[in-house]
């Protein structure tokens, strides 16, 4: 057997993959890989296992869980000894913005190149996989740079997360997902990529975005903070065409996310048939009704620790005092909601806005859910085994189970008894294989 200590491993990695691909292989490497720690985390029952011996094959997946005080080792395992840590199933997060600096914010961004964005995306998304999130979801992309990124990465020529990625948002003529902070002689002659103004404009949006490459649709269903002459609580397409959306993408075998702050706008989503809403931040009592009761399973995605980073660092990062002040408008009011939401029994997902605040700082804002109403193991949940639901990756990702993907963070503690164990994790595994740590 080759055994590798964790500390052994720093010139060690993954060649990232999604989920629908096979990890990259070479001859060189064992037919096994087995993975040792002190304990794991069963996200599903809420207990440690202890002593784990956790057997990868070469497609990256686990094929076997034994108790590694029993195990006879092979001569040609591959071992990963993770000895002392705790094992978590990697995380993930259902709204991030790979191509968004947090520390370029406004009219800052028109100093730089369409193609720097791109470029942000490959160190920014490892960040991500750094931070403990082996899986993501990139929730709207200009030039479709996420779908560019997902295939870089599934082809080996970059090391990243697991991304399901929305290409360009939908979004009515005006609204959030428009280009509204521009004047019209430097507008494109035209509606901008992904704006439609009527059921059938909408339906198209769909299947273009799928067409090139998008495995989640995402649709503004609101104003937003960060966008120009729109307020959250405005609903920005009506729910008809918000059906068309939810109905079209679910033909094609896509789930949906609804940006939706306000009210209105986050009842008709769920009316709709959407499957996610993210910020949730103005929902009310009748939302929050709709979205216990509704059959198929709807999720909220609501981001609340970014306004600590926004409001500390926005103003010198270029942020307009216009959405300075709509960010300090509903922070508090949106995590307050949130515990609302949570006590009431509606489904909660990991969601952080990554780019409004920098990629790397995502895992601060478990102890933001914890403070406002969730135990520690539920806000783990929340990153690991509802997100893989609501993503409808639970075959693939989300827990430490036989069939999935060898996806794992360690950390040194408990974060059972402290969540902010997972602000700096001490390991990650991607498909069985070790992440070097790129700082």
């Amino acid at each position: 057997m080759r055994k590798i200590t964790f500390a052994a491993l720093a010139g060690t990695f993954a060649l990232a993959a999604p989920v629908a691909a096979e990890e990259a292989q070479t001859a060189e490497q064992p037919k096994l890989t087995v993975i040792t720690a002190a304990r794991y985390l069963d996200v599903v029952t809420g207990k440690y296992v202890e002593n784990p011996a956790i057997f990868v094959g070469q497609d990256g997946r686990i094929t076997s869980i034994a108790d590694a005080r029993t195990v006879k080792w092979g001569a040609d395992m591959h071992h990963v000894d993770m000895a002392g840590k705790t094992l978590l199933p990697g995380l993930i997060d259902m709204h991030v913005h790979l191509d968004s600096p947090a520390d370029i914010g406004g009219y800052r961004g028109l100093e730089y190149t369409d193609s720097f964005f791109a470029m942000t995306a490959v160190s920014n998304a490892r960040a991500m996989l750094d931070a403990g999130f082996t899986t993501v979801r990139n929730v709207g992309a200009s030039n479709r740079n996420d779908v560019g990124l997902t295939q870089a990465v599934t082809q080996g020529y970059v090391i990243g997360p697991r991304i399901a990625a929305a290409g360009y948002a939908l979004g009515s003529t005006g609204g959030h997902c428009d280009q509204t902070g521009l004047p019209p002689s430097m507008e494109k002659q035209g509606k901008a990529e992904g704006v439609g103004d009527t059921p059938d404009e909408l339906r198209y949006q769909v299947r273009r975005q799928r067409k090139y490459g998008a495995t989640v649709i995402k649709v503004c269903a609101t104003g937003g903070v960060f966008s120009h002459n729109t307020e959250p609580g405005q609903q920005q397409l009506t729910e008809a065409e918000l059906t068309a959306i939810a109905d079209e993408a679910h033909m094609w075998g896509l789930r949906v996310a609804a940006h939706a702050h306000g009210a209105a706008g986050i009842k008709a989503s769920i009316k709709s048939g959407i499957d996610t809403i993210e910020h949730a931040s103005l929902v009310d009592d009748e939302g929050i009704k709709l979205a216990v009761e509704r059959k198929r399973p709807v999720w909220f995605a609501m981001d609340i620790y970014n306004t600590d980073y926004t409001q500390a660092e926005g103003k010198k990062n270029g942020v307009l005092e216009e959405n300075l002040r709509k960010d300090r408008e509903i922070g508090q009011i949106q995590r307050d909601n949130f515990r609302k939401a949570y006590k009431a029994g509606v489904k909660m997902v990991f969601a952080s806005d990554a780019g409004v605040m920098p990629h790397g700082l995502v895992g601060r804002q478990f102890a933001v859910m914890v403070q406002y109403g969730m135990t520690p193991l539920e806000a783990i949940r929340a990153a690991t085994l509802n997100a893989s639901q609501a993503l409808g990756w639970e075959k693939d990702v989300g827990q430490i189970a036989v069939g999935r993907y060898a996806d794992l963070v360690a950390v040194n503690g408990d974060p059972l008894a402290n969540v902010r164990e997972l602000e700096s994790v001490d390991g990650v595994i991607k498909g069985g294989a070790v992440i070097e740590h790129a700082r």
